[in-house]
């Protein structure tokens, strides 16, 4: 134990947590030579979470960089023990996870063509071959599975320990038994930043502080305005007596079964994770929590031990000789929390980590290490990163709602489009009711309620999942075609919407902008903010207003995230104010070929080519109300997007849809955005375009001003790159087989060598077959001729699907549609 005088007074990093997750970060700042780290625990390491983990070192996760994530941490792991003498236990045990039904095994089988996209060795196999990989499974309902021979298990309390070790070794001061009671900083003009933290033992000054609190990361962020949202939940397992003649056994995963099976020491470990899980500490953590365990629930756990039964026969008569029940922590989408918080500068945060703890946190502590000493994070890290939060999902309600289902989302079916269905109708349109009543299908963004599609009178609008063509696939044809031929209303209003005003804040623009927002008074530009890599932090447009006036609009699901990147760009001394209008604005686009027709009914305004170009915005009436009307488009017809404040919002759109009635106006949902913004390749931050990716691997170049005056953010990358073949670009892909369905990280293949991946697909009612937007790679430069080669094919569920691959959009290549004469 610490005392007062072992306490130092100052160092360069605090970290707060003593479970694997700190000392993984504690560990990897150590190997970037930051020696001036300490790490305090409030009580023992791993008392919380980290020493009752299963211990699974799975490596396939949702996205690549995520699995290379966890890739990582095995092999760490793996090495650890040489390095410091401290033994983790990992063992290469492998993993099974089997399928009952036909959509789970398609499920499977999706995840392994991702997989090798990724370079990670996975098999398909039959109900006979998991019979070799688990000889005392049941298979009699199984119709296959697949086979990762890679994973394995380890244990998290020597694995903690050999971090620990290891991040002594490197310098850094590891303590036992100091509570953190309250965080220190200073004002700032940006929210502010840490200074250090108060202890139950004395006050420490530091640089850096980092929030690896495990289920008390929650609070420990409220001492300082942060918004962490997690909440633990009862989580169980039970460990049998030691069985007679048990084999050396892979894990087994049987998520329709929501069950998993760790053999270790002749004994068996089954765990699950349930739909409908038991929510705890809802009105505390108790302050001596230490090693505890919560009290048996049977009731919960009763069906999973019934489906372990089934699955493995032998459990029967096998006696039981623990009954675990501790609690672990979730996050309402299921993903951890990674990344500076965006209230509070060198406020870092690693938590929230869902039971993927012990197999992430190798990967997580290393980048976040990064993040740190880089002072921004080296990858795409979008998933996890804690930009995305929301400040309503900070609420207790909302937590304790979620959490009931969260848990059980690592298991369940993870189909396309699938929405969640607890804590719902949180933030609304100020239409919602309108949208409701033509009978709109909501899904779920950001707290945020939008139609994602509408369904025919009479027919229930709700979700049918498939990885097929799903229950609304026409009904979105329909939305499709009005927008194509006719005119279409969508509602865009959970868009973020940002006032960046003051006599600096153009230069502040232009600064983190590709193009010159140096324009006139109503033009609207097009651009993204650039990092020093020339890599795309958002991508949004910027409208001029007044001389020292300017509106952003981005995207709902980075509206937090776009916000902190503008805000920590602004230098302390410019006069640059910046304000979230988010919610005083709805945002209705109003798209196609008769929208003129349709907006000239309702407005004075002259909409003619030459009174009203594409690409500007001006205030018009519209009915009684006065607002901005910009003509761009995000789904590449003649349209209008009409920026209302939310006072005349119903006003304005019960207007449109009466103008619009002689002319079969239709309204359209996002999964209609979605396609047509596809079909014109427009780019997508967060799926298609990241951190990652320049704005010429991108294909977005024609949007940068390579001379304005100042320079931006990233020209020096971005020079070196242009002029030359570039071995990585985004192309448009379309596929032969009308019925093949590709949605997210499918491989593209060039013969039988993978060459890329597709960042997004939909079905083009437009075109017949489901089309997308991938990234190719090719050392040589990705070139016309080279993508003009009749041999790509994509993988969908292990078949190889044959596709064309262009440059150019697949629809309407010249832009000649929105610029449509009168």
């Amino acid at each position: 134990m610490a005392n007062k005088k072992t306490l130092p007074k100052q160092a360069q990093v605090v970290i707060i947590g003593g479970g694997v997750i700190g000392c993984s970060v504690a560990y990897h700042l150590t190997k970037l030579g930051w020696k001036d780290v300490v790490l305090l625990e409030r009580k023992q390491l791993t008392c919380g979470t980290t020493w009752h983990a299963a211990g699974l070192v799975g490596q396939l996760r949702a996205t690549e960089n995520l699995t290379k994530m966890a890739q990582y941490t095995a092999e760490l792991y793996s090495n650890l023990a040489a390095e410091t003498g401290q033994e983790t236990g990992l063992v290469h045990t492998g993993s099974v996870s089997v399928a009952q039904t036909a959509g789970r095994l398609e499920e499977l089988k999706r995840g392994a063509s991702m997989a090798r996209n990724f370079g990670l060795e996975v098999e398909v196999i039959t109900p006979e071959q998991i019979l070799e990989h688990y000889p005392i499974a049941d298979i009699s309902n199984l119709i296959g599975g697949v086979y990762l021979p890679g994973d394995g298990q380890t244990n998290p309390i020597d694995t903690t320990q050999a971090l620990a070790k290891g991040a002594r070794m490197g310098g850094a001061t590891i303590m036992e038994g100091i509570k953190v009671e309250d965080i220190i900083t200073e004002p700032g003009p940006n929210g502010g930043k840490v200074t250090g933290v108060v202890t139950d033992q004395g006050e420490i000054r530091a640089e850096i502080v980092v929030n690896c609190g495990g289920m008390w990361a929650r609070e420990i962020a409220k001492k300082v305005g942060v918004n962490v949202p997690l909440h633990a939940a009862e989580h169980y397992y039970i460990v049998t007596e030691a069985i007679d003649g048990l084999p050396k056994l892979p894990t087994l995963r049987d998520p329709d079964g929501f069950t998993y099976y760790k053999e270790d020491a002749g004994k068996l470990l089954i765990g699950c994770f349930e739909p409908n899980a038991v929510p705890w500490g809802h009105e505390g953590i108790p302050d001596n929590f230490c090693f505890d365990e919560l009290p048996e629930n049977w009731d919960q756990f009763t069906p999973a031990l019934e489906n372990a039964m089934t699955r493995i026969p032998l459990l029967e008569t096998a006696g039981i000789h623990t009954f675990f029940n501790g609690p672990e922590s979730f996050t309402p989408d299921n993903r951890f929390y990674l990344g500076e918080a965006p209230e509070m500068k060198n406020f870092f945060v690693a938590a929230g980590f869902n039971s993927t703890g012990i197999q992430s946190a190798g990967g997580a502590g290393k980048i976040l290490a990064d993040w740190i000493v880089q002072g921004n994070c080296p990858q795409d890290m979008w998933d996890v990163d804690i930009r995305r939060v929301q400040p309503f999902q900070g609420g207790d309600k909302y937590l304790f709602d979620r959490t009931t289902e969260a848990l059980g989302l690592l298991y369940e079916m993870h189909w396309p489009h699938k929405q969640p269905v607890t804590s719902r109708n949180i933030k609304r349109s100020p239409i919602h009711d309108r949208l409701e009543k033509a009978n709109a299908c909501f899904g779920e963004m950001a707290g945020w309620e939008r139609a994602n599609f509408f369904a025919p009178e009479g027919v229930e609008p709700k979700y049918e999942y498939s990885y097929g063509r799903q229950n609304w696939h026409d009904w979105c044809g329909v939305e499709c075609k009005a927008a194509r031929e006719n005119v279409a209303l969508f509602d865009m209003s959970s868009f973020g919407k940002f006032m960046v005003q003051g006599k600096d804040a153009l230069g502040v623009l232009n600064r983190i902008s590709g193009a010159d927002i140096d324009v006139p008074n109503g033009k609207m530009v097009y651009t993204q903010w650039l990092n020093d890599r020339g890599g795309i932090e958002a991508d949004l447009t910027v409208t001029r207003l007044e001389e020292n006036k300017f509106m952003v609009l981005s995207s709902g699901g980075t509206q937090t995230r776009d916000f902190h990147f503008l805000n920590s760009h602004i230098p302390a001394d410019s006069h640059c104010i910046t304000t979230d209008v988010t919610s005083g604005y709805a945002l209705f686009a109003l798209m196609g070929p008769n929208s003129r027709k349709v907006l000239s009914k309702v407005t004075p305004t002259d909409l003619s080519n030459a009174a009203f170009p594409f690409g500007t915005c001006q205030e018009i009436e519209l009915g009684y109300a006065k607002i901005n009307a910009g003509r761009i488009t995000y789904v590449g017809e003649l349209g209008w997007e009409l920026y209302v404040p939310a006072e005349f919002a119903v006003h304005v759109y019960d207007t449109l849809i009466e103008a619009g009635a002689e002319f079969d106006l239709k309204p359209g949902g996002m999964h209609a955005v979605n396609t047509l913004r596809l079909e014109k390749g427009f780019r997508h931050w967060g799926h298609d375009i990241t951190d990652e990716d320049t704005v010429l691997e991108a294909g977005l170049g024609f949007a940068v001003a390579w001379d304005k005056p100042g320079g931006f953010i990233g020209r020096e990358a971005l020079m070196a790159q242009k002029g030359k073949p570039l071995p990585k670009r985004m192309v448009s892909l379309k596929l032969e087989d009308p019925n093949a369905m590709m949605y997210h990280n499918e491989p593209v293949y060039k013969g039988d060598k993978i060459v890329g991946k597709v960042t997004a697909g939909m079905f083009s009612h437009t075109l017949g077959v489901t089309i997308g937007l991938a990234y190719v790679y090719n050392d040589d430069g990705v070139t016309l001729d080279w993508i003009n080669e009749d041999d790509f094919s994509v993988e969908i569920a292990c078949e190889r699907f044959k596709t064309s691959l262009s440059l150019k959009p697949l629809y309407d290549p010249k832009a000649e549609r929105p610029k449509a004469e009168d």
